[in-house]
């Protein structure tokens, strides 16, 4: 019985998600107060019923009901609750209601959080959103029916796919769904602008903190999926430029373009154009990413669909979204009034060219991810497109982006004084250079590039340091005084210092495992084998059974010259039920650096194939993202304070001649 409720439930919320569509903007367009409000109430129960239907196939995961053909084929009775609830996304079709639930839980949020917003803006918004959510639901009725029953009901379920059975992939798709579904309200913020031809500073103020939002928690996903892949799969790298990594981080490219944009446009009324366009595009690349995942036309270990009939579906929602975005903006966009000027030599400048670097980076992993697949569609013809080709169009832009962040966050707006911000970061300036020759002097092997990308990342840390001293010391303040100025900074300003200084320590983290050491070698018993400053030696390999599982084990004692640091695991393990083997690395971190196993084979004779890994300050590149997400949220904080402030104080009459206008 849940289960035909939620999907009677899923009927009726595409039902109420076509009056979403139409009715709001309808009286939106029409200037009817009535139906233009219809869009809350709307948004509010839209909402309500996907998360009836979510909940009932989640219940159906936990109770095991085995007569759903969805969780026969993703569950199995004896599977922990935890992996019972994250089965309900672990396939195609529970993973795109959760796509949908979170995409309604987002228009639920600005109807809640849409007080001070003008009626008819807040009607047109959550009446695209609303439009999103229909196409999507009408693909999941027609194409990927999560509660689809079967006839012959088995008595066991086949179980979650052994790779995704980790507490990261318990988080790690949300989170990437939070950010991915995120940006289409700064979309749909967008298309409502351009229908009414009104885009300003209060627009800006409103789009900024849902933007900021999504870009936090994408990008928490991206670092949660790097690290799993790194971890689970055994293969010791952190990033492959897989397709799928690729659709992750076009979006966030873009979304943090659209982030800086939208600050200009808050504090200057500038590069309004730019800031639509790019609100459009950034949701579109999160639509591709869809599209590339769930389609079939690639194969990974992030896909699960192979129907076409889904492919060609998806790709019509693409069609329309996509396209019918930028035709309304090719409409709309010159008859829109241009901003605020400012010199080339200001933040807003600065901006302008980081918005650039970062556009162009998107647009060269687009080409790189999708070339092979054009391709082979016009002649067949199947190619890769690889590390050599993204690390040569992205990294020199990188590059350039990262050196000049320094100055644009030291800037003033309208107009800087570049002399004396290059005097103000002269210091932080030396001690990247220094940072770089100790780097060369005390290290061997390696690419050349690698110091000048460790001194990159002290730039942008010593960088962020300075502006925010800059913002706090005076000559002859005392240090209460300076604690008092730094305590009375907005928390945006701390929140920008901290996201530029922990994509600092990504970088270092990033350039520093060209010092990494791989060990590969068949080792007998108690045979010593050298990775980096540490000895390992097997001390034992035997046989093991867990719950579901059987595995062969290596273990190896780990020594640094004549001190004993501990013991590391690695396994080569077998799924029962699916029969499907996984390496299960084993993982030792010693300060910043990682000691990383990934056991190949144990042979008859008890010798065993074994790969290891010394990477120096790889924890780095993930703990860099942790703080740039963190930095986001301080940024968050002030956004949500300044905004419920500025909804209060708008007299109703405010509100009614905003929404006349």
């Amino acid at each position: 019985m849940m289960v035909e409720l939620g999907h009677f439930a899923l009927i009726m919320a595409f039902a109420t998600a076509l009056i979403q569509t139409v009715i709001p903007m309808w009286g939106a367009i029409a200037r009817d107060p009535g139906l233009a409000g219809m869009a809350r109430y709307s948004a509010f129960v839209t909402f309500a019923l996907v998360l009836i239907a979510y909940l009932a196939l989640t219940f159906a995961y936990i109770g095991s009901d085995f007569s759903v053909a969805n969780v026969a084929m993703n569950s199995h009775s004896t599977k922990p609750l935890m992996y019972k609830i994250s089965g309900v996304w672990s396939n195609h079709e529970g993973s795109m209601l959760l796509w949908v639930m979170i995409l309604v839980l987002f228009a639920a949020l600005v109807a809640l959080r849409g007080g001070g917003m003008p009626e008819r803006l807040l009607a047109s918004v959550l009446s695209v959103q609303g439009a999103i959510a229909g196409a999507f639901l009408l693909f999941i009725l027609l194409t990927s029916n999560p509660f689809a029953r079967l006839a012959d009901v088995p008595l066991e379920g086949q179980g979650l796919n052994p790779i995704l059975e980790d507490p990261g992939l318990a988080i790690h798709p949300p989170m990437l769904y939070l950010g991915y579904v995120g940006f289409s309200v700064a979309f749909s913020f967008a298309v409502g602008a351009l229908v009414h031809g009104r885009i300003d500073a209060v627009w800006a103020r409103f789009v900024r903190p849902w933007t900021l939002l999504a870009w936090i928690f994408l990008t928490l996903g991206i670092a949660m999926g790097s690290y799993w892949a790194y971890y689970e799969l055994g293969w010791g790298g952190w990033w492959f430029w897989d397709p799928v990594e690729n659709a992750s981080l076009m979006p966030w490219l873009m979304g943090t373009a659209l982030l800086h944009s939208t600050v200009v446009m808050e504090k200057r009324d500038a590069l309004k154009v730019w800031t639509i366009l790019l609100s459009i595009l950034t949701f579109s690349l999160s639509l591709l990413g869809t599209f590339l995942v769930r389609s079939g036309v690639i194969t990974s270990v992030h896909s699960f669909a192979s129907d076409p009939a889904r492919g060609v579906f998806i790709l019509g929602i693409l069609t329309l979204f996509i396209g019918g975005g930028l035709s309304l903006f090719a409409w709309r966009a010159p008859s829109l009034k241009q901003g605020g000027l400012f010199a080339p030599v200001s933040r807003e400048g600065a901006l302008v060219v980081n918005n650039l670097f970062l556009a162009t980076s998107a647009v060269a992993v687009l080409v790189g991810t999708l070339y092979p697949l054009v391709l082979e569609t016009l002649n067949g013809s199947k190619i890769s497109v690889g590390a050599p080709y993204f690390n040569l169009t992205t990294v020199p832009l990188f590059v350039c982006l990262l050196m000049l962040v320094p100055f644009g966050q030291s800037l003033a707006w309208k107009r800087g004084d570049l002399m004396g911000v290059s005097q103000r970061l002269l210091a932080a300036f030396g001690i990247a250079l220094l940072a770089m020759m100790a780097t060369f002097a005390i290290t061997r092997g390696g690419p050349v590039a690698a110091p000048l990308g460790l001194g990159l990342g002290v730039w942008l840390i010593a960088g962020s340091a300075t502006d925010m001293i800059t913002r706090c010391y005076r000559r002859g303040l005392s240090v209460s005084a300076v604690f008092e100025r730094a305590l009375g900074l907005p928390r945006s300003a701390w929140g920008t210092a901290l996201a530029h200084a922990g994509m600092g320590i990504t970088v270092i983290g990033i350039s520093a495992t060209a010092w990494g050491v791989e060990s590969l070698a068949v080792v007998g018993k108690h045979q010593p084998l050298s990775v980096g400053p540490y000895t390992v030696s097997l001390e034992q390999a035997f046989k093991r059974k867990g719950e579901g599982f059987r595995e062969d084990v290596a273990q190896f004692s780990v020594m640094e010259g004549a001190d004993a640091r501990g013991l590391i695991e690695t396994s080569k393990r077998v799924h029962t039920g699916r029969e499907m083997p996984t390496t299960e690395a084993g993982i030792v971190t010693y300060g910043l650096g990682q000691l990383y196993a990934s056991v190949n084979e144990i042979l008859p004779d008890g010798r065993v194939s074994i790969r290891f890994y010394w990477k120096p300050l790889v924890t780095l590149i993930w703990g860099g993202a942790l703080i740039m997400a963190l930095g986001g949220a301080m940024s968050l904080a002030d956004r949500r304070v300044r905004i419920a402030l500025s909804a209060k104080a708008k007299r109703p009459s405010a509100v009614k001649a905003e929404a006349k206008a």
